[in-house]
């Protein structure tokens, strides 16, 4: 199976982009519930609790693990692949989704500034203009914290008047801090689901840029460059979930995610 991993439900914004390109696939989903948010978390703990579950969904028989947390891959996916993997998982590959996003990210500006909306933790981390300066060194890249959009989105909030006040809120105060912001990325798998708000908050011709059709866009790259671990994939176009919570709420949050009817395990680490 592909492994897919995130801290809490943003992930499955990332699964489900991954399913409409590579839909033939087994997946296993897994979302540490029980621990989110990351984003206001230690490097420390975020990796600590990244490794428990990649072990996990190694252990299960995946091959494959995408980070589908940008707070995982800016705190975690370093040390696990360079520290880790050589020595105890060879044969195994982990990829994040902060990388892939910085590489195309430069194709969509054309003032040359990029606004970011991400977690405390992510933003803290410097991973998005450390990437996107090694391959647009030319870009202004300007970061804003959302500790709000998260909760917002988890709790079913995102239609309602607060989060069109919060979005909006956000939205003008990094367009007060660069003007000339053409491009915003939203640099959380969450955000995705507040789409609408956003749209509404911010200014005619400034590009929104969503993460999960270009991590599933690289995926299909990544494995044609990889045979070996392409071949050890199953194809049988099942997905499996786990959650550190219980298998109700997994299922009841997932329905906000666009997953329905689908069945949950619950483990603990």
């Amino acid at each position: 199976m592909i492994g897919v991993f995130d801290s809490g439900f943003g992930g499955l914004t990332i699964l489900r982009d991954l399913q409409k390109v590579l839909p033939q696939y087994d997946y296993l989903y897994l979302g540490d519930n029980a621990r989110a948010p990351y984003g206001s978390r230690s490097f420390e703990t975020i990796y600590r609790y990244t490794l428990q579950a990649v072990r996990e969904l190694f252990s299960r028989g995946c091959p494959l693990v995408i980070l589908a947390c940008n707070t995982a891959s800016a705190r975690a996916l370093r040390s696990i692949q360079q520290q880790v993997l050589p020595f105890e998982f060879p044969d195994r590959r982990v990829l994040g989704i902060i990388r892939p996003t910085a590489e195309e990210i430069g194709h969509v500006s054309k003032t040359g500034h990029i606004g970011i909306f991400a977690t405390a933790g992510t933003v803290s981390s410097g991973s998005y203009p450390i990437e996107i300066n090694h391959f647009y060194p030319e870009l202004k890249v300007t970061q804003h914290a959302c500790p709000m959009w998260v909760p917002l989105v988890e709790y079913g909030e995102r239609e309602s008047d607060g989060a069109r006040y919060f979005v909006k809120k956000e939205v003008e105060a990094v367009l007060r801090e660069d003007p000339e912001i053409d491009t915003i990325l939203l640099a959380c798998t969450h955000y995705p689901l507040l789409e609408k708000a956003i749209r509404e908050s911010t200014p005619p011709g400034v590009n929104l840029v969503f993460q999960g059709s270009i991590v599933a866009d690289k995926t299909v790259d990544y494995l044609k460059r990889h045979p070996e671990i392409e071949k050890r994939l199953a194809k049988n176009g099942k997905t499996s979930f786990l959650t550190t919570d219980t298998a109700e709420f997994f299922e009841k949050g997932a329905f906000f995610f666009g997953m329905q009817d689908i069945s949950a395990e619950s483990l603990t680490f």
